[in-house]
């Protein structure tokens, strides 16, 4: 690792992150936030925008007294009463930073800003320099870049960094590039903005086309080394680069994402909790990383797969991330193994003929259902076992040889133990559970037809 290059994570969930619809935030949520970002390991924490209201600015100056490791930021736009608003929130933090906008598209300095190209280029120089006064760390972004020409993109980033700038941040505010165009258009900033070797390149994607974090990883291909991004990619309208994906997929890339953070992966599924637990906005369940479904099974081949070595269907561990355990959710495309190791897990192991008529009863029940419950499957087990005993009672009173697989004093049906047993053992399914011989290789085949 020590020959890879290091990516800079800027944290954007307590700004744009919070502009999404429904996921504002009061002053101490978002000081418990930037705690947990701060465990996280990202290194610089974007707070707020304070000349947005006394409440941000309240906030804003929350974070700065108290998180001390990673850089603080703040939001003004390029005039001069929103960049002192900006210090005066910011001045208390161990390493403040002004970050500060302009729009440099044609559509935007016509019908949104209404002054020319030149005027642009004065603003965006003069707000650096004011800036600059207070503070060293001066973050430009010039919005909607990407739908910029690239000419005059490359003018004000060169007007920015003779002000003073430190870092130039290209964003894709409205999700508009796919990821070969983004990356040629950092290459073509490196390649042509005077001075930009001396600075920062950052990137700030939206993902309006789902490609937020595919555009992120291109741009650091290309050259960029810090990238914006948010906890669950919450964000204005179909939200920003999702962090804990960006982060992983160059964790688990190397080969093609030489490159380093210093974020600390284990707290990716705490910060997603913590978030959602906070703006009460829930993740969608198949959302990579840290969805509920990321790390959960119920197709019996998948199963069958996950139960003989984890590597067959999962690409990370679940602990890496945070998670606490793999899930093999059981439903009608569940097989054998996967019931029978269920059954183990909850103290019944079961032997072949006791799995099958499980198993049938199982199936029966998982047609009506969408996923089966432990206490389902342990009404399940009760009924098989009370069909056996009733059988056994009914051979034996007709002087029937029956062939007993087991001693029924080593396979206890449940009683008023039970429910302590439970207690104990929880009803969670453990994937690491011991390998128990379910039966034949027939019974393995059975698990395999079922489909991808």
């Amino acid at each position: 690792m020590s020959d890879t290059q290091q990516v800079t994570i800027f944290d954007t969930t307590l700004r744009d992150g919070e502009q999404s619809p429904g996921c504002s935030m009061t002053a101490d949520e978002k000081l418990r936030m930037a705690r947990q970002l701060d465990r996280l390991g990202v290194e610089v924490i974007e707070a707020g925008f304070p000349v947005s209201s006394e409440g941000d600015f309240h906030s804003v100056q929350l974070v700065a007294r108290e998180i001390r490791r990673p850089v603080v930021a703040a939001l003004a736009r390029c005039c001069h009463a929103d960049i002192e608003r900006a210090w005066q929130a910011l001045k208390a933090a161990a390493h403040p930073r002004i970050h500060t906008f302009l729009a440099t598209s044609d559509i935007h300095l016509q019908h949104k800003l209404k002054f020319s190209r030149r005027e642009c280029v004065e603003q965006a120089r003069d707000a650096v320099r004011f800036a600059k006064s207070f503070c060293e760390d001066v973050e430009f972004s010039p919005e909607d870049a990407t739908r910029s020409d690239p000419e005059f993109l490359c003018q004000v980033l060169e007007a920015v960094i003779e002000a003073g700038a430190t870092t130039v941040n290209i964003p894709d505010t409205v999700g508009y590039t796919v990821p070969s165009e983004f990356a040629d258009l950092i290459r073509a900033i490196r390649r042509q903005v005077r001075g930009v070797e001396r600075v920062t390149i950052s990137v700030h994607c939206h993902d309006d086309l789902g490609l937020a974090v595919a555009n992120s990883l291109a741009a650091v291909g290309a050259g960029a080394r810090q990238v914006e991004c948010a906890i669950n990619g919450i964000g204005e309208r179909a939200g920003n680069a999702s962090l804990e994906e960006f982060v992983m997929a160059m964790r688990v890339r190397p080969d093609r994402y030489p490159f380093r953070t210093e974020v600390v992966s284990e707290q990716l599924f705490p910060a997603s909790q913590l978030l959602t637990e906070i703006t009460g906005v829930p993740v969608q369940p198949n959302k990579a990383i840290i969805g509920r479904n990321a790390f959960a099974h119920e197709a019996g081949i998948h199963q069958d797969g996950m139960i003989k070595n984890p590597l067959t269907y999962e690409i990370m561990t679940p602990q890496s991330v945070g998670v606490p355990r793999t899930r093999l959710v059981l439903g009608k495309h569940s097989g054998r193994h996967a019931l029978g190791l269920r059954c183990v897990d909850l103290g019944f192991p079961l032997d072949r003929r006791e799995l099958d008529q499980t198993y049938r009863l199982f199936l029966a029940l998982a047609d009506a259902t969408k996923t089966v419950e432990d206490s389902q499957i342990l009404e399940l087990i009760r009924k098989t076992q009370r069909e056996r005993s009733r059988a056994s009672v009914a051979a034996e009173s007709q002087h029937a040889s029956v062939f007993n697989p087991r001693n029924t004093a080593d396979h206890p049906r449940p009683g008023p133990a039970f429910a302590a047993h439970l207690s104990k053992h929880g009803s969670g399914w453990n994937a690491a559970a011991p390998s128990v011989d379910l039966g034949v290789e027939n019974e393995q085949q059975e698990d395999y037809l079922w489909g991808v």
